[in-house]
């Protein structure tokens, strides 16, 4: 489409009184300025900067929706042209008029507009629990609609609508989207395949299929964070949110759950909305994008927060609501990079304020996601390193070497605590015993003491971590296969060489059950000794 700008005083002189004279001579002005212009018929005025009052940005003759001025618009499903019309009088807040062959879109404009002309983008249910799109137009938020149905899916129309707002128009060119049942399955769609056009989506029970959620990754990558609130009875909760909420996670994406206990499909949206508008305002915002000091090649950016889940109670709804994810939990910046002559990338979880020092851990394995001990180091401050592994046998002694280097010269401690669990303890061990003067403890959940890094096995090499005092803490479940061979047998060669080593057996836990295990201990011992 062409621009077609109509300067506010000839609009102005279009529906002032005045003889017919007078306004042939004004058509015909409109007519040269505009000759070799093709697209829309209506005007479309610079958008106003933030804090201003939003008047004059769109032709067309506008109505009231919820107290705020309502324009309509028809979009020619077939050409996309897009003109202006009237609401009619008997559809008030909503729309009851459907035109064959013309989609019906809608924009409300704010009071006052927000920094960075933000808006909301619904495609289903116009008008259908609106009280969230209220709010955020009391925020400086526009509010757009475009006609969508089982029968009208998300397609080249709604490329259109985007463009109209954002090059004619002058919205953010990354929309927040609202999406209640059809309409969150239809947000998903568009933005899986404009990832780089949306900022964030809100969807309240939506619909979804497995092709669909195969299509998230791009989202995650893009940084579009998600909220879902849904009902704990909705058929839709299991085969759609639950699995997108999982499979996100996974990609490093940030999702926030909210599930209304006893809640079925109906009614959508919370009788209060500050929460889902709190959480789309700030979301809206771009994101950070200064990378960390230390960040080397290909540097990437995910997100490390729990799963936990808090069971709080919403008194405007009724019932009490189960929160998790970002929305409700510390989010933490995760980084992976690669440095040169090292095999394999380097994840680094950061804290939101370092400690003095900058404390950190280095492990061989990735953390999972509720790695309890991790998660209250970093509230403490540390760093959380996840050494290179390349796609050979395992760790490689130089790589790590040179990882350790690279964070030491950008103010990472000289003495990290070492951290692993299972056989990524018997790495951490390896690397520690070749470098016993720069570690400063060594914490294991179920050691398996096997390294493809060592030329000697650490079970049989203990002595240089013993000769600089290097403690020890294994943590170990009574039923884990590996405790008598690896642990235990730890215990006793390291405490005959006079070093300092505490087991703990947890009675009744085998080697998968470490968020069960003395988290408050471990966390303790590792930040007594990198003090």
């Amino acid at each position: 489409m062409n621009d077609l700008k109509i300067p506010r005083v000839l609009k102005q002189a279009l529906i002032v009184p005045g003889n017919s004279r007078t306004k042939l001579f004004i058509w015909a002005a409109l007519a040269f300025c505009f000759a070799g212009f093709a697209g829309t018929a209506f005007a479309a005025d610079v958008p106003a900067q933030a804090g201003e009052p939003a008047t004059g940005v769109l032709g067309g003759e506008k109505t009231a929706w919820h107290g705020f001025d309502r324009y309509d618009f028809l979009m020619d499903e077939q050409t996309l042209a897009i003109k202006p019309i009237k609401a009619q009088d008997d559809e008030m807040d909503g729309i009851k008029h459907q035109i064959k062959g013309q989609r019906r879109c809608i924009v409300v404009v704010p009071k006052r507009v927000a920094a960075g002309n933000p808006w909301s983008w619904q495609g289903c249910y116009w008008n259908h629990q609106p009280q969230a799109e209220v709010e955020l137009l009391k925020r400086g938020f526009h509010i757009a609609y475009i006609e969508s149905s089982a029968t009208l899916p998300p397609g080249r129309q709604w490329d259109a609508w985007h463009d109209f707002l954002t090059d004619k128009l002058g919205l953010s060119r990354k929309p927040a989207f609202i999406g209640m049942s059809k309409g969150g399955e239809f947000a998903y769609m568009w933005a899986a395949d404009h990832p780089d056009k949306v900022s964030c989506i809100y969807a309240d029970n939506p619909g979804g299929h497995p092709n669909l959620l195969m299509k998230m990754g791009p989202l995650a990558t893009n940084d579009v964070p998600l909220l879902n609130v849904c009902g704990s009875i909705d058929p839709s909760l299991g085969r759609t949110s639950l699995a997108l909420e999982n499979m996100y996670r996974e990609f490093g994406g940030r999702i926030t759950m909210m599930i209304k206990e006893g809640r079925g499909h109906h009614p959508h949206s919370l009788r209060d909305s500050q929460p889902i508008a709190d959480w789309m305002e700030q979301n809206a915002k771009p994101a950070s994008l200064t990378p960390p000091a230390f960040g080397g090649a290909k540097l990437i950016k995910t997100y490390y927060y729990s799963s936990a889940t808090s069971y709080r109670n919403f008194s405007t709804e009724g019932t009490y609501i189960a929160c998790r994810g970002p929305g409700f939990v510390d989010c933490y910046d995760r980084f992976s990079f690669e440095i040169e002559g090292v095999q394999g990338e380097i994840n680094v979880i950061v804290p939101k304020t370092p400690a003095p020092g900058m404390p950190w851990i280095y492990r061989a394995d990735y953390v999972k996601r509720d790695a309890a001990v991790d998660l209250a180091l970093l509230a403490k401050g540390f760093h959380i390193v996840s050494g290179p592994l390349p796609y050979a046998d395992g760790p490689v002694i130089a790589s790590w070497n040179a990882v350790y280097k690279h964070l030491t010269d950008h103010g990472f401690s000289e003495k990290p605590a070492m951290e692993g669990e299972g056989a990524a303890a018997g790495e951490e061990y390896a690397w520690a015993i070749e470098n016993p003067d720069k570690v400063s403890c060594i914490y294991a959940e179920n050691p398996v003491m096997r390294s493809v890094m060592a030329k000697t096995q650490p079970i049989d090499n203990l002595a240089p971590l013993a000769k600089a005092g290097v403690p020890l803490l294994d943590i170990c479940g009574s039923l884990d296969p590996w405790l008598a061979d690896n642990a235990m047998v730890v215990k006793k060669k390291y405490k005959k060489l006079g070093g300092k080593i505490t087991v703990i057996v947890k009675q009744g836990e085998g080697q998968f059950s470490p968020n069960s295990l003395d988290t408050k201990t471990a966390v303790d011992f590792i930040i007594h000794n990198t003090n």
